[in-house]
């Protein structure tokens, strides 16, 4: 029987040969990858866009840039060792799914002179290429502008600095070289892709923005060659020292290069794409995480609050954006991200989710993590008439829940008025952390005077807010302890206007210092 059912497979197989193909078709990465629109004037936001990438292993190749066993910067250094034991799991999985793996550690050759690795890429045909494969490509003025970041001092931030700048001698050994494997610092990687007609490539290493954008087997040459290229963003880092500007974490430098390398050059995926689990972070990296989620037609906060990120908590956060579909304004595309972040920042208006993107929220907020919600974030998941159309979900109540208030409406001018909001700090929460810095005289706000009274008992109200000499005065911020345990800040502020002054500057930046804990601390010395 055995022997007649094997018979009857191969004839199959010699009658029909696409049948086994069908049956078993190839495997395909599937990779998400981010990229980034950017505006160009107030009134057009920057765009966070995430794909799936369905590529072919053997039209993929993976490049790793530049991993030396020793770097002139010591830190630098470190980092690598850190990142290494990461980037070699990864390396091993995508060998095993036959991605072309080409370790590249420049200016190291001769150690790698007689190995097969060397040699494979050494045979691999010279082809006429659309733009000259140099040994180092320059910024691209006209293309990507000026880095986010200085780096004229070399990137390193260590005291003293060190006098020479050439340690390496090869990659560092944590990453294994298999049979099969290539090794190259030049222009032989792009000849042995054409080779093996692979057209898609995987870069990681370091450093994003030296030789990760300017190596010849790299960004900015494999994207002028027509490749379809992506950055692993988690396994990789940038040469930033802090004491030059934009005067910001290293770790945060970091995630500004990589913005600049979306924005201008390819998408990037992480290392979750190959092992699962959670992105790599660098064990010094103790930034609370910070989620921006953002949807609302009104105060423009998809412009005043990357701004006021990128002013007030570069140092001390990371900060990511998840923001509604510019095409459809239900849709929050990357609200997966949320599950990685310590805090959630909430400024949206009346946007009806899908049930599995809210639930990542509520998934959020039952996990008792910290809420932050300026404006709109009292009526944000929900409509005016409570209608729920077919395939959305909605959250009514997330001003009583999350926030402890009763959100009805907000004070507007009569005919011929024209009021503002007065603001003031509550004598009783003086001392609160939150209003560290903030003085304790009346301050004008550009926000009309929300309506959210009764507040719940577990409130405590830091400032208070008058419409002209209108009563009653209405609460404008607080905090919230919430029935799953978590706490919430929440101020009724946030138009364009208000993050032009101190006050609201400082009260939004000590809202999130506050529900970051004892993690923010350091932030808010």
């Amino acid at each position: 029987m055995r022997r007649s059912a094997l018979l009857c497979l191969l004839s199959l197989a010699i009658l029909f040969p696409n049948w086994t193909a069908a049956k078993h078709p190839a495997p395909k990465l599937s990779l998400v990858a981010r990229s980034r629109v950017k505006g160009d004037g107030d009134k057009k936001r920057d765009e966070v866009r995430l794909q799936t990438l369905h590529w072919k292993p053997h039209e993929t190749a993976l490049v790793v840039c530049d991993m030396w066993d020793k770097h002139w910067c010591p830190t630098a250094t470190e980092r690598v060792g850190e990142m290494a034991p990461r980037m070699n799991e990864v390396v091993k999985a995508a060998r095993k799914q036959g991605i072309l793996i080409i370790h590249c550690p420049s200016d190291t050759l001769d150690f790698y002179k007689d190995t097969p690795q060397s040699k494979l890429a050494q045979q691999a045909p010279v082809v006429a290429t659309k733009i000259p494969l140099e040994r180092w490509c320059k910024i691209v003025p006209d293309k990507e502008g000026a880095l986010p970041i200085d780096d004229s001092d070399g990137g390193c931030d260590c005291d003293p600095q060190p006098k020479s700048h050439r340690a390496w001698s090869r990659q560092i050994a944590t990453i294994e070289i298999a049979e099969g494997d290539a090794i190259t610092d030049s222009a032989e990687a792009f000849y042995l892709m054409k080779q093996r007609g692979i057209t898609n490539v995987i870069v990681m290493g370091v450093h994003t923005n030296m030789c990760v954008l300017g190596r010849p087997f790299s960004i900015r040459q494999m994207v002028n060659q027509g490749q379809n290229v992506v950055l692993m963003r988690d396994m990789t880092d940038t040469m930033y020292n802090p004491a030059k500007a934009p005067f910001v974490s290293h770790f945060t430098g970091n995630d500004y290069v990589v913005e600049h390398i979306e924005s201008h050059w390819c998408p990037t995926i992480t290392s979750t794409a190959f092992l699962g689990g959670a992105p790599f972070r660098f064990s010094q990296d103790k930034r609370p995480r910070i989620a921006m989620i953002i949807g609302e037609d009104e105060y423009r906060t998809e412009n005043t609050l990357p701004a006021f990120a990128r002013q007030h908590l570069g140092k001390d956060f990371q900060v990511t954006y998840i923001l509604d579909n510019p095409q459809d304004k239900h849709d929050f595309p990357a609200m997966s991200e949320l599950a990685n972040a310590d805090i959630a920042l909430l400024s949206v208006r009346r946007r009806l989710l899908t049930t599995s993107q809210l639930k990542v929220f509520k998934d959020f907020v039952a996990a008792g993590k910290p809420v932050v919600g300026i404006r709109t974030a009292t009526h944000a998941f929900s409509n005016r008439d409570n209608a729920v159309p077919e395939g959305k979900d909605a959250w009514p109540l997330i001003d009583l829940d999350v926030f402890g208030c009763d959100y009805t409406n907000h004070h507007v001018n009569a005919a011929g008025e024209s009021l503002r909001t007065m603001v003031w700090p509550v004598a009783e929460a003086a001392e609160h952390p939150i209003l560290k810095g903030i003085g304790t005289t009346e301050a004008a706000m550009s926000s009309t005077l929300y309506m959210c009274l009764p507040l719940s008992p577990q409130t405590k109200v830091l400032m208070l807010g008058r419409w002209g000499d209108k009563k009653p005065h209405e609460p404008v911020a607080w905090t919230f302890t919430r029935a799953d345990g978590g706490r919430s800040f929440y101020t009724s502020l946030g138009g364009v206007e208000d993050f032009e002054t101190e006050t609201f500057q400082k009260l939004l930046k000590n809202g999130l210092i506050w529900a970051a804990g004892e993690s923010g601390k350091a932030a808010g010395q």
